[in-house]
C-alpha cells in the first residue's frame, strides 16, 4: 500500500477509520519553525465531522497531539509524529459489510487486492484517513505562509445542479468562505445548497459537488517537468483524495471551446516581473509555476454510503438488499474544503524546497 506522498517535505499517513487513531508522520520539516499543536488544530477543525445539520452526526473533536520532532514549540528538523484519537466508532454498525460490499464503495476492491478489507467502516478508504494529510499540510501551510506570503483558499463553488455566482479569488478569505455553513461565499447559492443537502439527508440519499481553490502569491519557477509538473502534482494530490472525480487547472475543460487567439494569456510588466493580462492557464506554463494565481477545481461524487435499500450481491453473488447503518455526509464538499487546501500545501511546499536546493 502506498500511504506516503513528496519527496523532500514527505508525509505518511496511517490509521483507519474506527480503529485506534488516525495520524502522520512528517519528515523534511525544515527546523526552527514555531510550531504548537494550535497551528493544526485549525484545520483539523474545519475538517472534523459533527459541525452542523449538513453533515455527518458522527462526534470527533480530533484533538491533535504532537508526539516527536518539536521541542519548546520549535522544529528540530526530525520527524514530526502526528496522532489523532478516534472517540466516537460504532463498529457495530458495519457488521453486514463483511459480506456486503457496498455499492460505487472501495470494500470489493480492498477484498480483491488484499484479500479482505476493514470490518469496521471504510478503514484506508475512509475520509477518516484524511485526518493525517491535514495535520500534515497545515505544518506545510504555515512554512509557505512564513517564508514566501503563500496564501491558499478553497471554498464550495458547487453542489449538484447549484453553481455560485463568480468570485473574485484575488480578494477571497477563508473567513468568507466559512461563513456560510456550506463553505460557498455566494450567500444566495449557499442557501440553495444547503436547502439541496438537507433535502438529499432527509431522503437517505447523498450529493456530489465542486470545489475550487487559489493559491495566491506562489512565486514564478516551482514545478519539475516533465513527470512532476505542478498540475500533474497537484493532480495526484487531489485524485488521491476520497470520493474525487475530476480535476481541471485554469481554463479546464471549458477552455476547449475557445480559439486560441482568445485563450492565450498575453505578457505584460507587472512591477519587476513579467506577469500575464489574463490566466487561463491557471497559474502554470510548461509545468512550472509563472507567479500568477493558481486557479483549479476538483469534483466530487455522491457519497457512496446512503441509506435507502439498493439490491446489489454479497461475496458469493447472492442477491441481498442493503440499506447502510453508519453515519456519513449527505454531501462531502463542505468539510473537504480544507482538505484540498492541506493537500495543496503539501504538494506546493514540497515543490519549493526541491526548487530551493537548486541553489
Amino acid at each position: 500500500m502506498s500511504s506516503s506522498f513528496g519527496t523532500l517535505f514527505r508525509v505518511a499517513t496511517f490509521g483507519e477509520s474506527h480503529g485506534v487513531g488516525v495520524g502522520a508522520v512528517v519528515d523534511g520539516c525544515p527546523p526552527n519553525l514555531e510550531l504548537g499543536e494550535a497551528d493544526i488544530q485549525v484545520q483539523l477543525d474545519r475538517r472534523r465531522p459533527g459541525q452542523s445539520d449538513l453533515t455527518t452526526p458522527r462526534q470527533e473533536a480530533d484533538r491533535v497531539t504532537i508526539l516527536s520532532g518539536v521541542e519548546h514549540g520549535r522544529t528540530l528538523g526530525t520527524p514530526i509524529g502526528l496522532l489523532v484519537r478516534n472517540q466516537d466508532q460504532r463498529p457495530g454498525d458495519y457488521g453486514e459489510m463483511n459480506v456486503v460490499p457496498r455499492p460505487s464503495h472501495a470494500d470489493y476492491t480492498y477484498q480483491v487486492k488484499y484479500g479482505l478489507h476493514a470490518s469496521s467502516g471504510g478503514g484506508r478508504s475512509s475520509a477518516r484517513e484524511t485526518v493525517g494529510r491535514v495535520a500534515a499540510g497545515a505544518i506545510a501551510e504555515k512554512v509557505l505562509r512564513e517564508r514566501w506570503g503563500v496564501e491558499i483558499v478553497a471554498w464550495v463553488s458547487g453542489v449538484g445542479e447549484v453553481d455560485s455566482a463568480p468570485i473574485d479569488a484575488d480578494r477571497l478569505t477563508r473567513a468568507q468562505v466559512d461563513a456560510t455553513l456550506v463553505r460557498c461565499p455566494d450567500p444566495v447559492a449557499a442557501e440553495q445548497m444547503a436547502a439541496l443537502v438537507r433535502a438529499v439527508r432527509d431522503a437517505k440519499d447523498s450529493v456530489g459537488g465542486v470545489i475550487s481553490c487559489v493559491c495566491r502569491n506562489v512565486p514564478a519557477g516551482w514545478g519539475e517537468p516533465v513527470f512532476d509538473k505542478l498540475e500533474a502534482r497537484l493532480a495526484q494530490a487531489m485524485l488521491s483524495l476520497p470520493a474525487t472525480k475530476g480535476f481541471e487547472i485554469g481554463s479546464g475543460f471549458a477552455g476547449t471551446k475557445l480559439r486560441g487567439s482568445r485563450h492565450n494569456d498575453p505578457f505584460v510588466k507587472k512591477g519587476e516581473r513579467l506577469g500575464t493580462l489574463t490566466n487561463h492557464a491557471g497559474g502554470v506554463l510548461g509545468g512550472i509555476s509563472s507567479g500568477e494565481p493558481l486557479l483549479f477545481r476538483v469534483a466530487f461524487k455522491p457519497v457512496a454510503t446512503i441509506g435507502q435499500p439498493q439490491r446489489t450481491v454479497d461475496l458469493d453473488g447472492n442477491p441481498v438488499e442493503l440499506a447502510a447503518k453508519g453515519r456519513h455526509d449527505p454531501c462531502v464538499v463542505p468539510r473537504a474544503v480544507p482538505i484540498v487546501e492541506t493537500m495543496t500545501a503539501l504538494v506546493l511546499l514540497d515543490l519549493a524546497l526541491r526548487q530551493q536546493a537548486r541553489g
